[in-house]
């Protein structure tokens, strides 16, 4: 009886464990289905746009007039005339007279040296007289040559150099007399005066100072590797300048008329020098200023340099070893070699390697590889779709308008 408990006993816990695994297995669940999930990495795309571009250097400058002079007395004397137009910040014609300084000494002198020239043509008629009488003489007594001391020519030599001397005496005096009015020798400002009615002025007295109206100029500093940027190394080159007047933004236009041809100990610049004719448009009819661009004013320079046929401007951290990323036609990455004109800030100029429409990525991808497919987000997809229809819109408008 005992053997056949031994094995009844293990025969029916096997059966119960049998039955309870079958059981729990009719219990479970079996496992859900997942759809295919999509790992194609997702990246924003740009349209390169390709377009001829002007590269332009940018500078800073004083205005300074090209032309001043300093006005100082050449003759002493008394202050007796001064002009209403002598006053600082007057605009003033060449030959207006400025001040007179009192010409009547001066006009004594030239009366006393055109005495002394009569006088000394007198002389000179005279002593011509007496040498030919004393010629005709020789000739009566005597048939030998006579000497020169004979005929009075050095008597006659020496009342024409007096005659000389009379002529520069007037000369001088007539010198001295028209310095007695102080005239501008151009179109020009008055910056400063120095003398009043009445006063006394010696030989060098400063009077005051002119600033020239037709011509100003800006040193623009520039630095010695942007000069590649300009034609001729910025020599007859277009300048734009910005600056402001009565609180108003405005752009005048300058011409490069020279280099200084040095580097600048201090700055390590070169220094162009920009001209602008008529700053202060004085001139009607002749230029094309319409404010005026007055002295001592900062202004900023924009130099128009090299023109590029074809360019493009790409955001600089997009550029890897001189090399961008683009979504092909097929959309796989590719890497396109570019040509690096120049650099504009946070952008770069591309001068050759991209193409008007191809597609820049501008995201970033963890493990890029060449040829690896991809996926456009649809904030780019949108973002064409708006340009698209921005650009139609415009056509329709065309249109409508012829």
């Amino acid at each position: 009886m005992t053997r056949k408990k031994q094995i009844i006993v293990p025969i029916v816990i096997l059966a119960t464990g049998i039955l309870l695994f079958v059981g729990f297995s009719s219990m479970k669940k079996p496992p859900e289905e997942k759809a295919d999930v999509d790992i194609t990495p997702i990246v924003a795309v740009e349209a390169v746009t390709v377009a001829p571009m002007t590269l332009q250097v940018s500078s800073y400058g004083i205005v300074k007039p090209k032309y001043e002079t300093a006005l100082v007395a050449q003759v002493s004397g008394q202050i007796v005339a001064l002009s209403e137009d002598f006053v600082r910040g007057k605009f003033v014609n060449k030959g207006t007279l400025l001040a007179r300084i009192d010409p009547n000494d001066y006009e004594a002198a030239l009366i006393e040296a055109q005495a002394n020239m009569a006088s000394a043509r007198a002389a000179l008629e005279t002593e011509r007289a007496q040498g030919k009488v004393a010629e005709s003489e020789w000739k009566r007594i005597t048939n030998t040559s006579p000497t020169e001391l004979s005929l009075r020519k050095p008597q006659l030599a020496q009342e024409i150099a007096r005659v000389k001397s009379a002529q520069a005496s007037i000369l001088r005096a007539q010198r001295n007399l028209e310095r007695t009015e102080i005239r501008a020798p151009y179109d020009a400002m008055i910056d400063s005066r120095t003398i009043g009615l009445g006063s006394f002025v010696g030989v060098g007295t400063n009077i005051g100072k002119l600033l020239g109206t037709a011509l100003a100029e800006v040193r623009l500093p520039v630095a010695d590797n942007q000069l590649q940027y300009l034609t001729n190394q910025g020599n007859g080159a277009v300048v734009n300048l910005l600056g402001a007047f009565a609180g108003v933004d405005v752009q005048w236009s300058a011409v490069v008329a020279r280099s200084e041809g040095i580097v600048d100990n201090n700055s390590r610049m070169t220094y162009l020098v920009a001209e602008v004719k008529d700053p202060y448009a004085l001139i009607e009819g002749e230029t094309t200023q319409k404010t005026a661009l007055r002295f001592g004013s900062y202004v900023n320079a924009e130099i128009v340099g090299v023109k590029i046929a074809q360019a493009s401007l790409v955001p600089r951290y997009l550029v890897e070893n001189g090399r961008v990323a683009v979504l092909d036609a097929e959309s796989k990455l590719h890497y396109v070699d570019i040509e690096i004109a120049r650099q504009e800030g946070g952008n770069v100029v591309v001068s050759n390697g991209l193409s008007d429409g191809d597609q820049l990525i501008i995201s970033a991808l963890d493990y890029p590889v060449n040829g690896m497919k991809l996926a456009v987000s649809s904030t780019s997809e949108e973002n064409e779709v708006e340009q698209d229809v921005e650009t139609s819109a415009v056509t329709v408008a065309s249109v409508g308008v012829n």
